[in-house]
């Protein structure tokens, strides 16, 4: 469970209003390959974390399964839905392949 780090619980205030926008979405690999095991679950979850810190939105809740990721985002109404997903897929592919480590995994599915 991540914290959130706006008072009110969980509303997120702006100038002149308070949001409690909430998603929950589900990201799944390509051909829904077996690939969330081990080093690699934990590197994306680290990478999503970043990508969050980084961003205006909050991961509320992050859980993986073998082929597909859950997570639960609070956001503000500036994001859209759509910017977010598009956010945490470009940058976790990009990080994913530069590591080394997990080229020989990936090449072997793709």
């Amino acid at each position: 469970m991540r914290k959130n780090h706006y008072p009110l619980r969980g509303y997120i205030p702006t100038n002149r209003s308070k949001h409690n926008l909430k998603a929950h979405l589900i990201l799944v690999c390509k051909y829904r390959k077996k690939l969330l095991q081990g080093d690699l679950n934990d590197f994306i979850k680290s990478v999503i974390d970043e990508i969050a810190t980084q961003s205006h939105f909050i991961i509320i809740a992050m859980e993986s399964d073998i082929d597909h990721l859950h997570l639960m985002v609070q956001y503000i109404p500036r994001m859209s839905i759509s910017s977010i997903i598009a956010k945490i897929k470009q940058i976790t592919t990009y990080r994913v392949w530069r590591d080394k480590r997990f080229i020989p995994l990936l090449q072997k599915h793709f």
